[in-house]
């Protein structure tokens, strides 16, 4: 069976998608999410965050990353979750994300804290229920269940418009 990759998931038997890896799973409004750990560049510790005008609510402005401007989305806004007060726990994940043109934008994620880095087998992820029409699921991959518990397993490709991200770094760079 093959593995995942940072860019697509492999297919196991009968071209169902293979999501089986390592995951960084992190706490976000009482929840835990995973997320590819291939897509993950660094964890850092909350930064000053530059607020960016006529940007969605979710994104919460850039930080300079040692002469990088990145873009930082707060994912409790993303996921319509109540705001919450920022802890010693409370970080931005940089993943990497596939851009519209194929080139690789790095992004801020804000989570409430990190828990760990957990290899998850495929036999443990149960593919994303069906809520109804109204509700959208295109960026979680499955449902990984681990310890007696379940954890959404996120597509951080899907979760921010790649084309949003390009005209906000276009914005700032011009």
């Amino acid at each position: 069976m093959k593995t995942q990759t940072a860019d697509s998931p492999a297919t196991g038997e009968g071209n169902v998608p293979n999501y089986a890896g390592k995951y960084l799973t992190f706490f976000l409004g009482g929840e835990t999410y995973g997320i590819p750990v291939l897509k993950v560049r660094e964890i850092i510790s909350m930064l000053p965050i530059t607020q960016v005008p006529q940007v969605p609510a979710y994104m919460k402005g850039v930080i300079n990353l040692r002469g990088k401007v990145i873009p930082v989305v707060d994912l409790r806004a993303k996921f319509s979750l109540p705001e919450a007060e920022a802890t010693s726990s409370t970080c931005i994940v940089v993943v990497q994300i596939r851009g519209s043109e194929g080139r690789i934008k790095l992004i801020g994620l804000i989570v409430d804290a990190v828990e760990e880095v957990t290899n998850i087998a495929q036999a443990d992820i149960e593919p994303t229920p069906d809520f109804g029409g109204s509700i959208s699921v295109q960026y979680i991959l499955g449902m990984a269940k681990i310890k007696g518990t379940v954890k959404s397993l996120l597509d951080i490709d899907q979760i921010i418009a790649a084309d949003t991200i390009e005209r906000i770094t276009t914005e700032l760079a011009a």
